[in-house]
């Protein structure tokens, strides 16, 4: 999925730097907005799917939120100290970090909102949030808990890093992982554009 993913991008940017023309590129760059319903209503599909998660958030009660809780607020805290060290202000760093790992949201979402350049920024640094969870979530697992092991997946921990959340965590945060996942993918869009409202 990461390879594919950095592929996907490389191809992008030749494409791009090349001025390749063709039907399907016009099509998809003419119809930015359609892309994005495609992606809602993909995440849409993904949470209906998930059978047992209303099951599982009435056994957890309120306890279930404080995961992806505590993963927003520190995402968000990340983009504010990043407004400090950047030229970007605060609305533009936290709408950044607002993707949570969903880089392809981020990126289109961001792209209309304030242009190609912050927009191919958020693909970046969401993209690089997923590949970090990679090599992370192993560590983490061996040297802190395994719950510590969904703060870096974030968006990503109910499809592409849920494989490695399976293979070095327990069966109790797997279905945390899967119940975060959710509930991060749902935040996302409303949280970008909330975030770059913010002016200073």
């Amino acid at each position: 999925m990461v390879i594919l993913a950095v592929l996907a991008l490389v191809l992008g940017v030749l494409v791009g730097t090349f001025d390749v023309q063709n039907f399907l590129l016009d099509a998809l760059v003419s119809n930015k907005d359609l892309v994005l319903y495609l992606l809602m209503f993909s995440v849409g599909m993904s949470i209906g799917l998930h059978k047992g998660i209303i099951k599982k958030i009435k056994e957890y009660h309120v306890k279930i939120l404080i995961i992806p809780a505590g993963i927003i607020v520190g995402t968000l805290l990340g983009g504010v100290l990043l407004s400090m060290v950047t030229k970007y202000n605060v609305g533009e760093s936290t709408s950044v970090v607002s993707g949570l790992g969903w880089y392809s949201l981020a990126g289109v979402t961001i792209g209309n909102l304030a242009g190609a350049q912050l927009g191919s920024i958020a693909f970046l640094s969401n993209l690089m949030r997923e590949i970090f969870s990679f090599f992370t979530i192993p560590f983490i697992a061996k040297h802190f808990n395994y719950y510590s092991c969904i703060a870096p997946a974030a968006a990503t921990s109910e499809d592409t890093t849920l494989p490695m959340m399976m293979k070095y965590t327990n069966e109790e945060t797997v279905v945390l992982s899967v119940i975060n996942g959710v509930l991060c993918s749902a935040v996302v869009p409303v949280l970008i554009p909330l975030c770059y409202q913010l002016k200073f």
